[in-house]
């Protein structure tokens, strides 16, 4: 099934990711109408799809001719766009800013699950080549993970001025503002909010479940310090499966007690999973060549049988008894290729699936509770989030 679709914004990734995408899936996706507020942009894709220009978003979501809306863009407009869609009834696949606010947002997250019909987040760090290779290597070789790392060096010079403007335009708490008035720390803090929330939902990828815990650390009290960290304790699923096989009170029987005893010493105890996230922009941007020295890797897990080394998109490094394994995934398909093939079968199949909504509001409420842990003082409870 071929989808019509329309496009609001052609944001910072269309050249790099979206456009080849959407070329290359040429037999899946039919361009019908763009909405784009930069002319030169707007008519270049125009005239490259042979689509039709539309005036405003509204416009756009009520064609009859569009079956989804690919929102590709960050600006002032936030969810305006998104909701129109999905009371229109058109899918959305929403790759627009992923700064979620768990209690101030959550009447879009109505909307949306209200609507029934399909929508996808873009998690670009998900369909990395790297990290598919990742969770085949975990599930046959490396074994489960015990501890993550994952840092991210940030600036203002990360994000182009494009994006940038649109932010500041847009204000550190999703509302309308004046440019001269905004200060460039509070662009910092949302710039790394969205970082420390794909990180946050990147680690949950890797282990497969949600945290129990977050406890969390800035350089400074302020949201816009040069370095946030936080630390997520997750469940240890093999704990927690071998335990539902015991009798409450820790023994089985009598004949069987030795045998238990003697393998608890052998076997270490399990403790489940930490993953610690930073984000941290402490190099000053006219700094350029210190800022690109020597970085860490994108993910680095130590697991049961060996360690691994991730560096996004396609590159791979790991270590186990048999020495070193590098691979290079640079072959697979493109990032944008599989983001959009996984929209295609969304829209198309008939059961619906909300979990890239489900998990960046997940990231955001346990980055919400990662600020409540810096403010407290305290390791906070995540098993009574809704």
């Amino acid at each position: 099934m071929k989808l019509r679709i329309g496009l609001i914004g052609l944001g910072d990734q269309w050249q790099s990711m979206h456009r080849p995408a959407l070329r290359m899936l040429g037999d899946r996706f039919d361009v019908r109408a763009i909405y784009c507020n930069v002319s030169k942009l707007a008519e270049s894709a125009v005239s490259e799809f042979q689509a039709d220009p539309v005036d405003g978003y509204q416009a756009l979501v009520t064609r009859d001719d569009i079956d989804a809306v690919l929102v590709l863009e960050n600006s002032w407009l936030r969810f305006h766009p998104a909701t129109a869609a999905c009371r229109a009834g058109k899918a959305v696949y929403w790759a627009s800013d992923l700064d979620f606010d768990p209690i101030r947002d959550r009447d879009f997250k109505s909307c949306v699950q209200d609507s029934g019909v399909a929508f996808m987040a873009g998690l670009p760090r998900r369909f990395a080549p790297a990290t598919l290779r990742l969770k085949e290597l975990i599930a046959t070789h490396l074994g489960p993970p015990r501890l993550i790392f994952c840092h991210k060096r940030l600036c203002l010079e990360d994000a182009p001025l494009k994006r940038r403007d649109q932010i500041t335009r847009r204000g550190v708490e999703g509302n309308l503002g004046d440019d001269s008035k905004v200060d460039p720390e509070e662009v910092r803090a949302r710039l790394t909010r969205t970082e420390l929330m794909q990180l946050i939902d990147w680690c949950c990828y890797v282990v497969g479940e949600r945290p129990v815990s977050v406890t969390s650390a800035n350089h400074s009290p302020e949201e816009a310090a040069d370095y946030q960290a936080l630390s997520m304790l997750f469940e240890d699923a093999g704990s927690a499966q071998s335990g539902r096989g015991q009798v409450p009170g820790g023994s089985r029987t009598s004949a069987s007690n030795g045998s238990s005893m003697e393998s608890r010493r052998r076997t270490p105890e399990r403790r489940g999973v930490t993953a610690q996230v930073s984000c941290g922009s402490y190099i000053p941007a006219q700094w350029q060549e210190a800022i690109g020295f020597r970085p860490p890797a994108a993910m680095q897990v130590c697991c049961e049988n060996g360690v691994a080394f991730v560096d996004l998109p396609g590159t791979l490094v790991w270590f186990d008894d048999a020495g070193r394994h590098q691979e290079f995934l640079e072959g697979e398909s493109p990032v944008g290729e599989k983001m959009l093939g996984q929209f295609h079968r969304a829209v198309t199949s008939l059961v619906r699936n909300l979990s890239g909504l489900e998990d960046a509001f997940n990231a955001a409420a346990i980055l919400k509770a990662a600020r409540e842990s810096l403010r407290e003082g305290r390791r906070m409870d995540l098993r009574e989030l809704p």
